[in-house]
């Protein structure tokens, strides 16, 4: 367990300005058919939001009934609202990971005990590493901002009664097939998954996430969300990322950021920069020597990359490097060599 002071309010979007290229922002451009169908919305903005439509085309996807799909303003309401709701004895968040569950946790006056996976084991998650009387436990898969893609086995080895766990897989479409997955598992005890639509998608500006639980934990969360939290734009953009031809895309678009990953991972390697843990999303994790001075070097050629030290268990020489095509990366492996040479 670990204590030390991070940022924890800190996101990649902060180090991004005008005339940078982004690799601190895990988000893809959005489609046009995708623009198409949130305008169409917005001939209905006189109305109050229906979620009814987005929920059951959400349950759908997922082969749940409509009562265990909570829409939310992006998945990081979802973790505002398990703040809200729940009263935890004691809290336990799985770092490195994204830092709003702690932070959302914090804010709302619970305190939070850190489990902080080792960088010499390649961030595995054990889940003898969690202790037993945890009666709220927060773990992302894959894992911002190192990329690992825990095994669903042993995520789901966390799941007991008298827990909540909360698996954030806000980049789990990110994965071709999705295989480790637990967005359609109905049998494990205090489940809650929370997904995204914002990075394969490019929805960050329109906020549309949702958590997926049991009924009573849905209903828990309901009841700290605000009236009509989530808009009609949003809805709109939900019914048809969930239409089979967006599933369709999303497979393929999943591919594609694989075969991305392993040119960069190869661009990496000639440049004999350390990976810190086996990719699987759509950013790597490296460590680089002085990477403060790296980091403002790279800004000064034109590149913005994610600090690694906001979050616990890493430190200023991590560098989060989101996945981009081919000749972006070329270009960024130039001016990388270019700063460590």
């Amino acid at each position: 367990m670990r204590t030390e002071t991070y940022d924890l309010g800190h996101h990649g979007d902060r180090e991004v300005v005008p005339g940078l290229v982004d690799l601190a922002v895990n988000v893809r451009p959005t489609p046009r058919w995708l623009v198409a169908a949130v305008a169409e919305s917005l001939t209905g903005l006189a109305s109050y939001p229906d979620p009814d439509a987005a929920r059951a085309a959400t349950a759908a996807r997922h082969g749940r009934p409509a009562d265990e799909v909570l829409l939310t303003a992006g998945a990081a309401e979802a973790f505002v609202l398990l703040a809200r709701a729940l009263s935890p004895r004691r809290a336990v968040v799985v770092h490195p990971q994204f830092t709003e569950p702690e932070a959302a946790l914090r804010a709302a006056g619970h305190e939070v005990e850190r489990v902080v996976l080792s960088e010499v084991d390649g961030f595995v998650l054990g889940p003898a590493l969690v202790p037993d009387d945890a009666d709220l436990v927060v773990v992302g898969n894959p894992t911002n901002p190192t990329s690992v893609l825990h095994s669903a086995p042993t995520v789901a080895a966390l799941a007991r009664p008298g827990r909540v766990l909360v698996v954030d897989e806000a980049f789990a479409d990110t994965v071709p097939g999705e295989p480790e997955s637990l967005a359609g598992r109905r049998d494990l005890p205090g489940l809650l998954v929370l997904r995204s639509l914002t990075k394969t998608w490019g929805l960050a500006g329109l906020r549309i996430g949702y958590a997926l639980a049991a009924p009573e934990l849905i209903r828990r969360l309901e009841s700290a969300q605000p009236l009509w939290a989530v808009s009609t734009p949003a809805l709109a953009a939900a019914v048809a990322c969930a239409a089979p031809d967006a599933r369709a895309e999303e497979e393929t678009i999943a591919h594609r950021i694989a075969a991305d990953r392993a040119y960069l991972l190869d661009r990496l390697a000639a440049l004999a920069v350390e990976v810190a843990a086996p990719p699987r999303s759509s950013f790597v994790l490296v460590r680089v020597p002085d990477g403060v001075a790296v980091r403002s070097a790279l800004r000064e050629r034109g590149f913005a990359v994610r600090r690694g030290d906001t979050f616990p268990g890493l430190g200023p020489d991590h560098l989060r490097l989101a996945v981009r095509e081919p000749a972006v990366t070329d270009a960024f492996a130039a001016a990388l060599g270019e700063v460590l040479a």
